[in-house]
């Protein structure tokens, strides 16, 4: 068996985009309730002012709020042994800044926490996930202020003081990496913004907001650390991890000209990894500062701060692939903060992201080889289009896609990767965090919800559901 025993089996969701309730309970405006919903042709928008009648996919999403029982009993039922969501950090302190936290948040993630200790599924909480408090946006221009990381601190003691005895393992920040890219400014970054569309993944920035983007970058590995320092300080029993997204790059040609550039693009993953994981900037990091023209203002102990705080273990998304051309010529594929040319070995999905298995063994091996940490895979999967009818969604291709990766994973396990947790991404249907929209489906369980808002909010358990069900409950032997 090359998984071992007790690998952690299960799924992966983000508040903004699966929970709901966004007004209820006396949670208070992230940044992500402010985006409008959207397809790839027309982007999401971000809005300062609500705009009556507009529709905020976040508001309702698929209300786990109220469906939270029903949902980790569907979890239950296909063996999970691992859940990863996030806590809104609206709901513990609505504006961000405040002294005191709200109460009645605390009490509804203890209840869900609860939950899960009932049918022995483990908790992964990622503390921060494109959830920036929209206060904190507004009054502080979000990580961009120093003034940020002592109002993150404020959230992190009271999330690792009260859910004691029910959640061990952290993360402190979604995507850190994805604040190098265009909608990190908006999303993780909390930074001021216009009303408008949101930028694209790979926004193009101009000097100052590069600065901005790097700066606050810096005030999260900050805040980061200060979290594992407490934790081992204060809570032994917890294990934090960072959360990277996972970009994996390949020369188009061997035209040597390709080959630096697929090493260059390869930088996505070292540069939040080195931080987080080895406790200090790459070797390149001050070239790369030099070429965009920036500075990164740090403080007396910033450096003592990183060394002291790293992490227990890695974790990363990986949905794609991508190939570094210097030919400006070559087309372009998209995809989740990863871009570069189109690989003509590799199938696309419908959002024309390039399906790659291999690319995930490949990627593992040098992460491991890197950091020597233990990783875990908290999102994975296929966003398609599916089909309900007569209460039953039939989705092979997803079936296959997942079958594909597992088999890659289990080879880089062999390889000597040592892989804790396999959870793949929107494991209950929720809205795509790049458009908005519903009808990029991931889930094993179907949710009656369309693009506009419509629809009943039932659940129904789709093929990849009873498939994944067999795959847990042989440790990833039967993957037929």
């Amino acid at each position: 068996m090359a998984f071992p025993r007790g690998f952690y089996w299960g799924g992966a969701t983000a508040a903004n985009q699966f929970e709901g309730g966004w007004n209820e309970g006396g949670k208070g405006d992230s940044v992500a309730d402010h985006l409008t919903a959207g397809t790839v042709s027309s982007p999401r928008e971000f809005h300062n002012q609500l705009h009556p009648g507009a529709n905020y996919p976040s508001h309702e999403a698929v209300d786990f709020y109220h469906h939270y029982k029903e949902d980790i009993a569907l979890m239950a039922e296909m063996g999970f042994r691992m859940f990863r969501l996030s806590i809104n950090w609206t709901r513990i302190f609505p504006n961000g800044d405040e002294e005191e936290p709200n109460r009645e948040g605390i009490e509804f993630y203890r209840s869900v926490f609860e939950e899960l200790k009932k049918y022995h599924i483990e908790p992964l909480v990622t503390i921060s996930h494109y959830e920036t408090p929209y206060g904190l946006m507004c009054d502080y221009d979000g990580w961009a202020n120093r003034k940020t990381i002592d109002y993150y601190m404020n959230y992190v003691k009271v999330l690792f003081h009260e859910y004691q005895g029910l959640v061990k393992y952290w993360l402190t920040f979604n995507e850190i990496n994805s604040l190098q890219m265009g909608v990190g400014d908006i999303l993780a970054g909390g930074l001021r913004t216009k009303d408008g569309p949101l930028p694209g993944f790979g926004a193009s920035a101009d000097q100052k907001l590069l600065q901005k983007r790097y700066q606050a970058l810096h005030h999260q590995f900050i805040a980061s650390a200060k979290a594992v320092i407490l934790a081992h300080e204060q809570y032994p029993e917890y294990q934090v991890g960072c959360m990277v997204a996972g970009g994996c790059t390949y020369p188009y040609t061997c035209n040597p000209d390709d080959v630096l550039k697929a090493q260059k693009d390869m930088r996505m993953n070292w540069y939040c990894g080195d931080v987080q994981a080895r406790g200090a900037y790459p070797y390149f990091a001050q070239s790369m500062w030099d070429e965009m023209g920036i500075t990164i203002n740090q403080e007396e102990g910033d450096a003592e701060t990183l060394k002291a705080g790293v992490v227990d273990f890695y974790s990363l998304s990986y949905y794609m692939s991508t190939c570094a051309s210097t030919d400006p010529k070559v087309l372009a594929a998209g995809g989740n903060l990863v871009f570069g040319a189109k690989n003509p070995y590799l199938k696309a999905s419908d959002w024309g992201w390039q399906i790659d298995p291999k690319g995930m063994r490949y990627l593992l091996n040098e992460l491991y080889a890197r950091y020597q940490k233990p990783i875990m895979i908290v999102e994975n999967g296929l966003g398609a289009v599916d089909e309900l009818i007569d209460g039953q969604v039939h989705d092979p291709y997803r079936i296959d896609y997942l079958r594909e990766h597992i088999q890659q994973l289990e080879l880089a396990i062999k390889d000597g990767v040592d892989v804790i947790a396999y959870l793949p991404w929107g494991c209950i249907d929720l809205i795509s965090i790049s458009t908005g929209e519903m009808k990029k489906r991931y889930g094993f369980v179907y949710v009656d919800k369309n693009n506009d808002g419509s629809g009943t909010l039932n659940r129904y358990r789709k093929d990849s559901f009873y498939w994944f069900k067999k795959v847990i409950a042989t440790n990833g032997e039967d993957l037929k």
